[in-house]
């Protein structure tokens, strides 16, 4: 059994990782293949997902640092007689609001490196001149290839994302930056960007065909993050007196090549709850997605669906600061993630997506609820939770009439999302949701779907929505038994609730709720 090490939280720094005082996770097996398959990638992944440990092995990795490697995949396949010059460039710190502040920081990049390879600047010259004598003069002092690593490359973009003027001409000034990459191919031996978004080659990496994106490569999928079987065998020691399938429903589920493909956990998640050990979203509450709930309320998301929506590989990765795609920004900042991948015909690839994990769809509808025009979300999750602790149907009826009459007028007239008609259920949904409650959307019978079935302290609730401007009033309970939609629930020997909600699109307001408990068998 592995013994009890240092969790190694924050820690983005290869030698301290394997120094013996913290665990650490073998991922060169991926990085061999990485290096042997090709020479340009490109990897997004959500933050806090390990992307600074990988290039910083990278860079310990072609550095020849062969002590490092000791006992890991890579030690016996790796000619340690080479060394190459390796060229960093991190942008994950500080903020650049200006053009004249992100060249600063580029220039003050640059220097750094030369530095550090002993490259002198022989001459002045602009951005792209710098970075191109730069690998230029690395591959001439070495004699070997330059392998240029770039940590964050959109960072600077997303700080200034919500002004798209000024997150423009960012844009431009990275492009200036990267567009060396395609002019110094013959003094290039490895190149890899990573960050959270996937802009399009043509608005940031014009020229550069040659770049591989492995995002969604299966063989991939796990190049970042922890696998199911790394908790079990590397974090052994960690696991006694926490329970193990609660670990899974909390914190596993991240995705990036099909369901055949492992599944994996967001590392700052997992450590803090070995540090904590208690249950709470650590990865959610360490950045508010401000522009992402900002972005869904314009644009009016039904939130039951964001457990199931289909998209195609090419909207995927449509990032760009002239059109974000709902599924593009939901995906790429690991709010959703992949759960089916299908071929429906040759050469079209269909991307089903939903939420990783319990910790993601419980933080993320208790983020969205303030959106929902749901006033004082803390105080009305607890509320519900007591209802639900007492089975207490007629409280529940209650709860939910008093806060949609809570919803102030104004929010209807102010805020988008109170013009589309699955507002209703989606502030349903989102409430339930927000507790993190075991729910499923839409779940299949053999007679249909019933629109939110929820499971809670050994009850089951079946709710179907109706708006009575569009369906005669009393269709929504009806519609439950018509259909049978409790029959696939009967073998767990559970009470099961049927609710029949109704809303007025006129009155604002729940105007029937109907139930009929079906008993325990």
């Amino acid at each position: 059994m592995p013994q009890k090490r240092n969790l190694p939280i924050g820690i983005q720094t290869f030698a301290d990782m394997v120094s013996g005082a913290y665990y650490y996770v073998d991922k060169t097996p991926h990085i061999h293949r990485l290096v042997t398959e090709g020479r340009y990638y490109f990897l997004s992944r959500p933050r806090r997902f390990g992307k600074s440990l990988l290039l910083d092995t990278l860079r310990c990795l072609f550095e020849g640092r062969e002590e490092l490697f000791r006992g890991l995949y890579v030690e016996s396949r790796w000619d340690w007689s080479v060394r190459y010059p390796v060229v960093i460039l991190d942008f994950g710190g500080g903020v650049a609001a200006t053009r004249e502040a992100l060249d600063a920081r580029i220039r003050d990049q640059l220097h750094w490196n030369r530095e550090r390879l002993g490259v002198s600047l022989d001459r002045q010259t602009d951005i792209p001149g710098e970075f191109e004598a730069l690998i230029r003069g690395a591959h001439a002092r070495s004699g070997e290839r330059v392998v240029v690593l770039i940590d964050e490359y959109d960072k600077p973009i997303l700080d200034n994302i919500t002004e798209p003027e000024r997150a423009r001409v960012v844009r431009e000034g990275l492009k200036n930056l990267y567009s060396v990459l395609k002019t110094v191919d013959a003094h290039l031996r490895f190149c890899l960007l990573t960050g959270v978004s996937k802009f399009s080659k043509v608005s940031l990496f014009s020229g550069l065909n040659n770049l591989r994106d492995i995002t969604l490569s299966p063989a991939y999928s796990d190049i970042c993050g922890y696998t199911e079987a790394d908790v079990d065998s590397v974090f052994s020691p960690e696991l006694s007196g926490l329970d193990r399938q609660e670990i899974r429903a909390w914190y596993n589920g991240y995705r990036w090549g099909g369901v055949d493909t492992p599944s994996v956990y967001n590392p700052f998640d997992l450590l803090l709850l070995f540090q904590e050990r208690r249950f709470a979203p650590y990865w959610f509450e360490s950045a508010t997605p401000t522009f992402l709930v900002d972005l869904l309320s314009e644009r009016g998301v039904f939130t039951p669906r964001l457990d199931a929506m289909q998209t195609e590989a090419e909207l995927l990765g449509r990032f760009d600061v002239d059109g974000i795609a709902t599924e593009a920004l939901l995906f790429q900042t690991g709010y959703l993630t992949v759960h089916a991948v299908e071929e429906p015909m040759t050469g079209y690839w269909l991307y089903t997506l939903g939420y990783p994990n319990r910790e993601v769809e419980s933080s993320l509808n208790q983020a969205l609820l303030p959106a929902l025009g749901v006033p004082e979300s803390p105080r009305q999750r607890l509320s519900l939770f007591r209802v639900l602790q007492a089975h207490d149907l007629d409280a529940l009826e209650v709860h939910f009439k008093a806060l949609f009459a809570s919803l102030p007028h104004d929010w209807y007239r102010n805020n988008p999302i109170a013009r589309y008609e699955g507002h209703y259920a989606s502030v349903f949904y989102s409430h339930f949701a927000a507790l993190g409650l075991q729910i499923s959307v839409e779940d299949s019978s053999h007679m249909g779907k019933v629109d939110m079935a929820v499971e809670f302290g050994g009850h089951m609730y079946l709710f179907e929505f109706k708006v009575v401007e569009q369906v005669p009033q009393g269709r929504a309970l009806q519609q439950i038994k018509d259909k049978g939609y409790a029959d696939k629930y009967r073998r767990r020997g559970q009470p099961i609730h049927l609710i029949g909600v109704e809303f007025s699109r006129e009155q604002r307001q729940v105007v029937a709720f109907e139930v009929e408990t079906v008993p325990a068998t």
